[in-house]
Parts: structure tokens; C-alpha cells; sequence
């Protein structure tokens, strides 16, 4: 499994959780104008990873049984239950998150929107992705794939998604178990 194969997950989580609240359903965020957003295509436009990447990705993720495919579309679709497992339990061993120098980037963790409400900190400084756009400073923290906060720019809710798993990577005993359990309502 490569770190790039959770984002794509989380994405495809996104694209199902846009079609569950939309009636009828419209274009998911993110995608091309025309194009299915779960076709490899559309989720190299939304992801910027590549074709080649995106299809590797999904065989690993359904060979490992952390992705399924849908029965009636044949679509690729995440495993929620593995998938938060994983994540819970085992990401930041096999994806492990240092904050690194200070950097201006796009807010990540507690300084997400997703969190930034839901807990205060006694230090002043915020986790960002490195990101030519962003306009926060903060300890540089690397993605889980190097193009994750383009990704995030365009879909709000992956953005939460991948602000909810940094937490996780990063946070404390107290820290990760609040995102654990907004993660837990959200892939649930």
C-alpha cells in the first residue's frame, strides 16, 4: 500500500458522500465538466495524480480489501470499515507525520476548518501543507501525497477528510481521539 491509495479512498469517499446528499443527484466537486468523476480520468483531474497512479492504486486497495466494487455500477468504492481501521489504527505507523520547518502553506489538523473550533492549543504555531497558494504560516507537515492540497482546494470535503487524518498522524492521545470520532461519523 502507497500513501497516495488513502487519498484516492478518501476521495471516492467524498464522491459517494456528495451523491448520498444531493437530490437528484448533480457532478460531484472536483471533477471534470462531463466526465464521470470515478473514472480514472476524473479522479486524476480532481486528485493530480495520474492515470497510471489512480489505476495502480485501486487494484492495490482492492486486492488488499480496503476497496470494493460496487455490484450494480462496478464502480471502485472504499471499504468504510477497513478503511477507518486502517487509518485508526495503523497509518501513522506505515505514514508517520513530523512537523517540520515553518512554512507558509494550506492549514492542516487542528488548524483545518474541520477541527479548528473543536479544540484550543496553548501554542500558537499550526500545521500546514507546504502549498504555493496557501496563505497561513505554520510547521510544514508533508501530505500524504505530495499533491494532497491541490486536491483539497478544489473538494471541501476530502479536504476534511485528509484535516482529520493529519490529526490523527499528528495529534496527541486527547487530539486524535476527537478526530478519530468525527471520522468515525463521517466514514461511518
Amino acid at each position: 500500500m502507497k500513501s497516495q491509495d488513502v487519498v484516492v479512498l478518501l476521495k471516492l469517499a467524498s464522491l459517494e458522500d456528495d451523491e448520498k446528499d444531493r437530490d437528484p443527484p448533480l457532478a460531484p466537486q472536483g471533477g471534470v465538466q462531463g466526465e464521470d468523476p470515478y473514472s480514472v480520468r476524473g479522479l486524476e483531474a480532481a486528485l493530480g495524480i495520474s492515470k497510471t497512479e489512480v489505476s495502480a492504486s485501486i487494484k492495490r486497495s482492492i486486492a488488499s480489501g480496503i476497496a470494493i466494487k460496487d455490484r450494480t455500477s462496478g464502480r471502485p468504492k472504499p471499504n468504510r470499515r477497513q478503511l477507518l481501521e486502517f487509518i485508526l489504527h495503523g497509518l501513522k505507523f506505515v505514514f508517520p507525520a513530523k512537523p517540520g520547518a515553518m512554512q507558509r502553506g494550506l492549514p492542516t489538523a487542528f488548524a483545518a476548518p474541520v477541527l479548528r473550533d473543536s479544540l484550543h492549543s496553548a501554542g500558537s504555531l499550526i500545521s500546514v501543507w507546504p502549498f504555493a497558494h496557501g496563505k497561513d504560516m505554520g510547521q510544514s507537515v508533508e501530505p500524504l501525497f505530495k499533491t494532497a492540497p491541490f486536491a483539497a482546494e478544489k473538494d471541501e470535503r476530502l479536504y476534511a477528510y485528509l484535516a482529520l487524518v493529519d490529526a490523527v498522524r499528528l495529534g496527541n492521545q486527547r487530539e486524535a481521539q476527537l478526530a478519530a470520532d468525527l471520522l468515525k461519523q463521517r466514514l461511518g
